[in-house]
């Protein structure tokens, strides 16, 4: 056997592997908060397949990636997107964390200070630390709320005269949405540039920077802005734009913190064609906060579950303490896994397997029918296991 054979026989097991790889969730009620706000609209569900080869938006490049006028990235990152944010000036990235990355490290050097807050993103800390920059967080109230009171930042500001100042707005954890327009104030007062992490707002509710008094805001296409992914969006005030953007020395068309492109192919096409969808939708955004009311409401009714954070919530994003489910866990013949099993069952999915102690759950984009059958789901198992678990 020649080592043609062998790459040929690989090649035929590879095929097997990979060539018809499905995903078997697709169509089920999903409650992730990571995907609830970035299901793609069937407009880019078309266009993700027309460029769907790689460096597809590359045909008529000058140079440029944001210059690009067919198809119309120029139109969307000069004009529309900017309108969208309430910025100045904006640039695709490859997620909001390479945003917030881009700002850090353009404003500041190794050993400068960053504020921000207790509920932050991991991946604002890291973004943070691989700047070599030194954080200080704003501490977060006890449990079950967890709230960032922005008047918290002001000493801390005087004290260690951060670069930078940092708010998640809401945090992913909780879904809680800090006072982002008093922190504008603050950050104005002190003369401090100011950068909102909207990765779960952008996209799903009304935000303008300009308006909340920020210099920076960052979005995620593929959490909340209906996109495949990875993507995000940054938008800056003018000033800031030729530290940010600064060009490179020898390509001098090249913006460095950009890396000369970001997103070049269908994660930017998808982006583009789900966006008058999106525009539309935060229109809404009232109708989805009662939504999430209603279906917490109606959880805590149950049971042995006490939704935590900010009350009453503001937002899609709702976790919940469920210790009733963690009974059950207890004596139920699949364990931990048992209440994953059991959604999935009945067509749900998004809660990480094995939890029991804890769930987040996002109701955003789904109708209310499928959350009362998500409700039925939960009131039928602890129905069924209530007797059992008091003994």
């Amino acid at each position: 056997m020649t080592m043609l054979d062998d790459i040929i026989m690989d090649t035929i097991g590879l095929k097997q592997k990979y060539g018809n790889l499905t995903r078997d969730n697709k169509d089920l009620i999903n409650l992730n908060p990571l995907q609830t706000a970035g299901r793609l609209t069937e407009a880019a569900k078309k266009v993700l397949v027309e460029f769907g080869d790689g460096y597809s938006v590359c045909d008529h490049c000058k140079g440029r990636l944001d210059e690009i006028r067919n198809p119309p990235i120029y139109d969307f990152v000069y004009g529309d997107l900017p309108k969208f944010l309430g910025a100045d000036v904006t640039r695709i990235t490859s997620g909001a964390r390479e945003g917030i990355f881009m700002v850090l490290h353009s404003l500041t050097k190794p050993g400068d200070v960053v504020l921000m807050d207790g509920n932050r993103h991991y991946s604002t800390y890291v973004a943070a630390e691989r700047a070599g920059l030194k954080i200080i967080e704003v501490p977060s109230s006890a449990e079950p709320d967890k709230l960032i009171n922005v008047e918290d930042y002001g000493p801390l500001i005087e004290r260690e005269k951060p670069k930078l100042i940092l708010l998640t707005y809401p945090d992913g954890e909780f879904g809680n949405l800090a006072d982002a327009k008093r922190l504008g104030e603050l950050a104005k007062k002190y003369n401090v540039p100011y950068l909102i992490n909207g990765a779960y707002a952008v996209g799903r509710m009304p935000i303008s920077m300009k308006e909340l008094g920020a210099d920076f805001i960052v979005g995620s296409g593929h959490k909340s802005m209906a996109s495949a992914g990875p993507i995000g969006v940054l938008g800056m005030k003018k000033e800031w734009e030729p530290k940010v953007l600064a060009l490179s020395t020898r390509h001098k068309n090249k913006e460095l913190e950009c890396l000369g492109c970001t997103a070049r192919g269908s994660s930017l096409m998808t982006l583009m064609a789900s966006f008058p969808y999106v525009v539309e939708r935060v229109k809404h955004w009232d109708e989805e906060v009662k939504k999430a009311q209603w279906f917490s409401g109606e959880m805590e009714k149950l049971g042995g579950i006490k939704q935590v954070g900010q009350r009453p919530h503001t937002h899609d994003l709702i976790k919940f303490d469920t210790p009733i489910f963690y009974q059950i866990s207890e004596v139920h013949p699949g364990k931990r896994g048992f209440l994953y099993d059991a959604l999935k069952n009945k067509g749900i999915v998004g809660l990480k397997h094995g939890n029991t102690k804890q769930m987040k759950i996002s109701t955003y984009g789904t109708p209310r029918e499928d959350l009362e059958k998500v409700l039925e789901v939960f009131r039928t198992l602890i129905d069924s296991y209530k007797d059992k678990i008091k003994k």
